[in-house]
Protein backbone atom coordinates (compact mmCIF):
# COMPACT_ATOMS: atom_id res chain seq x y z
CA UNK A 1 0.00 0.00 0.00
CA UNK A 2 0.78 3.55 -0.74
CA UNK A 3 1.23 6.03 2.25
CA UNK A 4 -2.06 7.84 0.21
CA UNK A 5 -3.73 5.06 0.25
CA UNK A 6 -3.26 5.03 4.28
CA UNK A 7 -3.98 8.70 4.70
CA UNK A 8 -7.62 8.00 2.83
CA UNK A 9 -8.47 4.75 4.75
CA UNK A 10 -8.02 7.16 8.27
CA UNK A 11 -10.09 9.89 6.50
CA UNK A 12 -12.74 7.68 5.64
CA UNK A 13 -12.91 6.49 9.16
CA UNK A 14 -12.82 9.63 10.63
CA UNK A 15 -15.62 10.89 8.38
CA UNK A 16 -18.08 7.59 9.41
CA UNK A 17 -17.32 8.07 13.02
CA UNK A 18 -20.60 8.92 14.93
CA UNK A 19 -18.28 10.26 17.81
CA UNK A 20 -16.71 12.94 15.98
CA UNK A 21 -18.25 16.81 16.17
CA UNK A 22 -15.37 17.94 14.19
CA UNK A 23 -11.58 17.61 13.31
CA UNK A 24 -7.92 19.08 13.20
CA UNK A 25 -6.10 17.09 10.95
CA UNK A 26 -2.92 16.96 9.10
CA UNK A 27 -1.23 14.74 6.83
CA UNK A 28 2.50 14.91 6.02
CA UNK A 29 3.64 12.23 3.48
CA UNK A 30 7.30 11.71 3.86
CA UNK A 31 7.94 9.19 0.98
CA UNK A 32 5.81 6.58 -0.91
CA UNK A 33 5.05 4.14 2.21
CA UNK A 34 5.53 6.66 4.90
CA UNK A 35 4.09 9.40 6.83
CA UNK A 36 2.86 11.47 9.62
CA UNK A 37 -0.53 11.79 10.72
CA UNK A 38 -1.52 14.40 14.05
CA UNK A 39 -4.27 15.55 14.74
CA UNK A 40 -7.57 16.41 17.45
CA UNK A 41 -10.44 15.13 17.54
CA UNK A 42 -13.05 17.30 19.10
CA UNK A 43 -15.96 14.53 20.01
CA UNK A 44 -19.97 14.92 20.83
CA UNK A 45 -19.35 16.02 24.82
CA UNK A 46 -17.14 18.27 24.31
CA UNK A 47 -14.09 15.27 25.26
CA UNK A 48 -10.45 15.64 22.69
CA UNK A 49 -8.55 12.78 21.06
CA UNK A 50 -5.06 14.27 20.41
CA UNK A 51 -3.03 11.17 18.14
CA UNK A 52 0.15 11.12 16.21
CA UNK A 53 1.32 8.33 13.65
CA UNK A 54 4.54 7.92 11.78
CA UNK A 55 3.84 4.95 9.57
CA UNK A 56 5.47 2.33 7.34
CA UNK A 57 2.70 0.85 4.99
CA UNK A 58 5.19 -0.58 2.44
CA UNK A 59 4.51 -4.24 3.45
CA UNK A 60 2.10 -3.54 6.42
CA UNK A 61 1.19 -1.05 8.35
CA UNK A 62 3.84 -0.83 10.96
CA UNK A 63 3.14 1.87 13.50
CA UNK A 64 6.56 3.68 14.23
CA UNK A 65 5.43 5.91 16.70
CA UNK A 66 2.08 6.26 18.26
CA UNK A 67 0.33 8.54 20.84
CA UNK A 68 -3.22 8.74 21.12
CA UNK A 69 -4.51 10.46 24.34
CA UNK A 70 -7.98 10.85 25.37
CA UNK A 71 -8.71 14.06 27.97
CA UNK A 72 -12.08 15.23 29.67
CA UNK A 73 -14.24 17.87 28.74
CA UNK A 74 -12.45 19.31 31.61
CA UNK A 75 -8.82 18.55 30.19
CA UNK A 76 -8.39 15.69 32.60
CA UNK A 77 -6.04 12.60 31.40
CA UNK A 78 -8.77 9.76 30.73
CA UNK A 79 -5.88 7.54 29.07
CA UNK A 80 -3.15 7.89 26.85
CA UNK A 81 -1.79 4.60 24.61
CA UNK A 82 1.99 5.54 23.30
CA UNK A 83 5.18 3.32 22.76
CA UNK A 84 7.91 6.47 23.65
CA UNK A 85 10.72 4.00 25.32
CA UNK A 86 10.18 5.93 28.48
CA UNK A 87 9.44 3.37 30.75
CA UNK A 88 12.14 0.29 30.14
CA UNK A 89 12.68 0.41 34.10
CA UNK A 90 9.38 -0.64 35.14
CA UNK A 91 9.78 -3.63 33.00
CA UNK A 92 6.41 -3.67 31.16
CA UNK A 93 6.39 -7.05 29.29
CA UNK A 94 4.96 -5.01 26.19
CA UNK A 95 8.03 -2.82 26.35
CA UNK A 96 7.28 0.22 24.55
CA UNK A 97 4.28 0.01 24.41
CA UNK A 98 2.59 0.97 27.05
CA UNK A 99 -0.87 2.83 28.14
CA UNK A 100 -1.58 6.08 30.86
CA UNK A 101 -4.63 5.34 33.01
CA UNK A 102 -6.12 8.42 34.25
CA UNK A 103 -3.26 9.58 35.75
CA UNK A 104 0.41 10.34 34.05
CA UNK A 105 2.05 8.01 36.79
CA UNK A 106 -0.60 5.15 36.28
CA UNK A 107 1.16 3.63 33.68
CA UNK A 108 0.04 -0.47 32.50
CA UNK A 109 1.45 -2.82 29.72
CA UNK A 110 -0.43 -2.81 26.60
CA UNK A 111 -0.29 -3.95 23.39
CA UNK A 112 0.23 -1.80 20.24
CA UNK A 113 -2.74 0.13 19.34
CA UNK A 114 -4.25 1.73 16.36
CA UNK A 115 -7.28 5.25 15.64
CA UNK A 116 -9.50 2.66 15.31
CA UNK A 117 -9.26 0.46 18.34
CA UNK A 118 -9.05 3.92 20.23
CA UNK A 119 -12.14 4.94 19.17
CA UNK A 120 -13.78 1.78 19.69
CA UNK A 121 -12.32 1.60 23.27
CA UNK A 122 -14.20 5.32 23.45
CA UNK A 123 -17.44 4.28 22.28
CA UNK A 124 -17.38 1.86 25.14
CA UNK A 125 -17.17 4.88 27.66
CA UNK A 126 -20.19 6.76 26.18
CA UNK A 127 -23.28 5.89 28.09
CA UNK A 128 -26.75 5.15 26.04
CA UNK A 129 -28.73 7.63 27.40
CA UNK A 130 -27.06 10.59 26.23
CA UNK A 131 -24.35 9.92 24.96
CA UNK A 132 -21.77 11.28 27.30
CA UNK A 133 -18.74 9.27 28.32
CA UNK A 134 -19.49 7.14 30.97
CA UNK A 135 -17.96 8.33 34.39
CA UNK A 136 -15.11 10.51 32.60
Amino acid sequence: MRIEDYFRQVREMLDACPLIESSSVTYDERASYEGFIQGELYLRDGSVLHFREFVDVETTVERLLYSYQYMTPAAKLVFRYDNTGHHRKMGLATYPHHKHEGEESRVVASQPSDLSQILSEIETLYGPENGDPAGV
